[in-house]
């Protein structure tokens, strides 16, 4: 980024949506966003968590669940899960507390020792609550996958992690993982939840090991900057990263479900997202345990119609959901909402990819409130910037940093210093003052790459952004090649890599192609190697191969044949050119390109798979 960076263009303004918080249903938690923010401190904000007995140190696991035995909420619902099938099963906290000590007791069963890796890989089950919580309370470190991972992504989290303990289910395990045993010897123990027929070799059954488990456990001292969760996010090099997050992090959970989420006590919260992403983690199981509200868990995937019937049926009021739904939504227009009686829902917020502003003016139409953007990451390990409940929002905008985030648009000198941008609504990277309690302590194995990640005491986000003379930030695009589609980042060396197994791939370039319902969709460029001819069967071979490699949400959706790909004198493949050329963008500086002739083969199928 350089120093001489114009201003961009001022997007269209659109009215900003007017809060009056008389009007509100419920008076929010926080009412003057300057007032709290200046009297704001984490030291002090510290005093909102429990805190182990006698001071044995803080552990995520007792903030989120054996807490709210002694203040007074252990026969309220907890969880209350919602099945497929219709199926409904309620977990109070006391309930929670005791399935997650047998999970604990389990793991000591099996000689798993704290520190140790303990990966989660199901369906959005009651089991995979337990699990995650339990091997918390085990002072484990939980690394949650998401279930319609293909067996590649697996083993190579795996393998980066050391995996040494997965919580499954037996259809998963026999396709996705039984294949894989002999490539993770560190694997030691496979714990199948869920019905299953005959035992499956070398594997354990949730009902042999875990429910006959005592449901009394003490969770041991647990320092607050010990290893608690690994979360892998992908780069547009290299293996995905593992992201360290430490028990002291549940602080800023309990802090943003607080402001950035108003949660109040008689809430009944539902977080869409899958726990196999962080948001899923961090919303979708502590951030409302933690704030001792009745958290919603729906195992279906979406459908307009049934979500609002759980909006209805189980009285939502407040609900966390991603752009890639509300688009969908809107496909099917306010008529398909009317039928319904939502009135419990008092505030709806969305995260995973910035919100089009149709969207959040959108929500005023269909369920008469806005939706609330916010933005963070898994580095950050919790919101940062938010819409808040009492604040005005300007549709497409981020919002502003929660108290105790300070945040700049800045820009990287030479001397690699970091230079702060005071003009309003001038493009730079996006920074936040370190540190804050959920802020990653480390990429696992990768301290040279942590490093470069920080700067003058500034962690440098990746993404571009502005500043208006408000103070809200608005998202301007990502500083590197990573894709994000429906709420999930994919690494662009992943998918390559799974193409490149194929007898036929030469090499492949990846890129990000703009969708309107799932923000963008994995493209790939291929060459093939001599003797093999570009065609339409080969190209659902490789659409095929690519699925069956990474899972369907990961694999690509298109691919073309290329004769050759553009490369720099290094030999990496500029996907960056790829993209300008596809999208008809400004190809930019090309010192650095080997050769200029990108072509096309004669055959070159690109259709949505």
């Amino acid at each position: 980024m350089t120093a001489d960076m114009p201003p961009s263009e001022v997007r269209p303004a659109r009215d900003p949506v007017r809060k009056n918080i008389a009007l509100l249903a419920v008076p929010p938690n926080l009412r003057d966003y300057d007032a709290t923010c200046a009297g704001f401190s984490w030291e002090a904000a510290g005093s909102l968590l429990d805190g182990l007995p006698g001071g044995q140190g803080l552990n995520m696991a007792h903030e989120a669940v054996d807490r709210h035995l002694h203040e007074g909420r252990a026969h309220k619902v907890a969880l209350r899960w919602v099945g497929k099938d219709g199926d409904r099963r309620e977990l109070s906290f006391r309930d929670l507390s005791e399935e997650t000590n047998r999970f604990a007791n389990a793991l000591a069963s099996l000689g798993v020792q704290p520190g140790e890796r303990v990966f989660v890989m199901m369906g959005r089950q009651p089991e995979l609550y337990v699990a995650v919580l339990g091997a918390l309370k085990a002072r484990c470190v939980v690394t949650p996958l998401f279930s319609q991972f293909g067996p590649e992504p697996i083993a190579t989290r795996a393998e980066v992690a050391d995996a040494r303990v997965l919580v499954t289910t037996p259809e998963l395990y026999q396709r996705k993982i039984q294949g894989l045993r002999a490539r993770l010897p560190g694997l030691q123990h496979v714990i199948l939840a869920g019905a299953q027929g005959a035992a499956i070799p070398a594997t354990y059954r949730w009902d042999d090991v875990v429910a006959a488990a005592s449901p009394a456990y003490t969770i041991g001292p647990t320092d607050p900057e010990s290893m608690a969760l690994l979360h892998f996010t992908s780069g547009t090099t290299g293996r995905p990263k593992g992201a360290v997050h430490v028990h002291a992090a549940v602080l800023a959970h309990r802090v943003t479900g607080i402001h950035a989420l108003d949660l109040h006590d008689d809430d009944v919260f539902w977080c869409t997202a899958d726990p196999g992403w962080i948001t899923g983690t961090s919303y979708g199981i502590l951030a409302p345990l933690c704030s001792g509200v009745t958290s919603v868990v729906v195992e279906a995937e979406f459908d307009a119609q049934a979500w609002y019937s759980v909006l209805e049926r189980e009285k939502v009021t407040v609900w966390y959901t991603a752009p890639t739904a509300i688009r969908m939504m809107m496909k099917l227009g306010v008529q398909a909402v009317q039928p319904y009686d939502l009135s419990a829902l008092r505030f709806a917020a969305s995260v995973g990819e910035p919100l089009n502003p149709e969207a959040v003016v959108w929500g005023l139409d269909a369920f008469g409130l806005p939706f609330h953007d916010n933005w963070w990451q898994t580095e950050t390990g919790g919101i940062m910037i938010s819409n808040f409940a009492a604040m005005d929002i300007k549709p497409g905008s981020m919002g502003k940093p929660l108290p105790g985030i300070t945040a700049a648009i800045v820009r990287r000198r030479d001397d690699g210093h970091i230079e702060t941008i005071d003009e309003p609504m001038v493009d730079g990277e996006l920074a936040l003052r370190t540190p804050w309690p959920s802020m990653m302590r480390g990429y696992l194995h990768e301290q040279e790459r942590y490093a470069k990640c920080f700067a003058d005491g500034w962690y440098l986000t990746g993404d571009l952004a502005r500043r208006d003379v408000d103070g809200y930030y608005w998202f301007v695009g990502r500083a590197d090649d990573v894709i994000k589609s429906a709420g999930h980042l994919i690494g662009p060396f992943e998918v390559e890599s799974a193409l490149m197994e194929h007898a036929a791939v030469a090499e492949v370039g990846v890129i990000g192609k703009p969708d309107p319902i799932v923000g963008e969709v994995v493209k790939a460029f291929v060459a093939l190697k001599p003797g093999y001819e570009a065609s339409e069967a080969l190209r659902r071979e490789l659409l095929g191969h690519a699925r069956k490699q990474l899972g369907a949400a990961v694999a690509p959706k298109e691919i073309e044949f290329r004769i050759n790909l553009p490369r720099t004198r290094s030999g990496k493949i500029m996907r960056r050119l790829l993209k300008a050329r596809e999208l008809g963008l400004p190809e930019g500086d090309l010192s650095t390109l080997e050769s200029d002739e990108v072509k096309t083969s004669p055959v070159s199928p690109g259709a949505t798979s």
